[in-house]
């Protein structure tokens, strides 16, 4: 069985022509891109990173796990991806930037992607999941192309997501609290018992400025992934696969010193951020296993749905 082709679109570091191929893995990507591109044989091995952030796609599962119409840039050898490269002449991704940052079209491109896979769901974040259950039935099924009962499904299907997401979320912070409250329980009595064993001795407070927060330290991460690491409760629920990866590439003494914490507390958060991505392609893999192994059955999204009623 064939494997299925993915549509991408690729550019230069410094071209503002971009083009689009269609692939099937990286390697059929990078020989199709140094066609298009006219890189010359020399300046091979390529390396393709996001256009959006210059991360590094070298990992074939990875790079299945991305949506369709992907952009990526092309780097020869020897070149680096630049954020700064960026000119008047790439005005193609300042438009994506701004359709993405438009409510009324994000959506849409949230939409596109599940049309595309729907095992999307698992990578994305719970805002997203939430843009998706708030937009109309009837607009999101003129979208897609589908019946609103189809629609009514996805739109369960999504919160269900979100709803397992917030149990999950509110676990751990009952077991924190439980082993918060242990911790206070033994330092009390370690303190009745040292005030038995030893007169009670007046200690000055000595603030060692070790709480202050330095928000200055260099970091990839958004304002808002920054809020979401401080403020949430296990917030590695409530990111998407991306932001999550940025975390994980963030150097753990920046990332304490950004958040105000200390390292050690910064290492375990990006444990937990690694967990949940793991978690999460390992989903996307079992799906697409699943899929490759039905034989004569069309894959999801857009097959045959369970409706809401049972036909007679």
């Amino acid at each position: 069985m064939a494997a299925r082709l993915k549509r991408c679109v690729v550019r230069r570091r410094d071209g503002p022509e971009q083009h689009g191929v269609a692939a099937s893995c990286l390697r059929e990507l990078r020989d199709k891109a140094c066609g298009v591109l006219a890189i010359d044989k020399a300046r091979e091995p390529i390396t393709l990173v996001l256009a959006e952030d210059g991360t590094i796609v070298d990992d074939e599962d990875y790079f299945l796990c991305l949506p369709s119409n992907t952009k990526f840039v092309a780097l020869a050898k020897d070149e680096k991806w630049s954020g700064k490269s960026l000119d008047s002449g790439t005005s193609w991704l300042l438009e994506s930037v701004d359709e993405v940052d438009s409510a009324a079209e994000k959506w849409k491109q949230l939409a596109r992607q599940l049309k595309d896979d729907l095992s999307n769901i698992i990578l994305m974040s719970e805002e997203d999941l939430q843009v998706l259950i708030d937009v109309p039935r009837s607009d999101l099924a003129e979208e897609l192309g589908q019946s609103e009962t189809k629609i009514q499904v996805l739109q369960d299907t999504l919160q269900q997501v979100l709803d397992r997401r917030e149990e999950e979320r509110q676990s751990r912070q009952l077991l924190e609290l439980y082993l918060e409250a242990l911790k206070t329980e033994d330092s009390i009595l370690s303190k009745v018992t040292e005030s038995q064993a030893a007169p009670r001795k007046e200690m000055d407070v000595v603030d060692t400025g070790t709480s202050s927060t330095d928000t200055s330290a260099t970091t990839a991460l958004s304002n808002q992934v920054l809020a979401a690491l401080k403020e949430k409760t296990a917030p590695e629920l409530c990111l998407d696969s991306q932001d999550l990866e940025l975390v994980l590439k963030e150097d753990a003494a920046a990332l304490a010193s950004a958040l105000g914490w200390d390292k050690q507390k910064a290492g375990a958060l990006q444990g937990a951020c690694e967990q949940e991505l793991s978690k999460r392609l390992q989903q996307v893999q079992a799906l697409h296993s699943l899929r490759s192994t039905s034989k004569g059955k069309k894959t999801l999204p857009w097959g045959d749905w369970p409706s809401a009623k049972r036909k007679k």
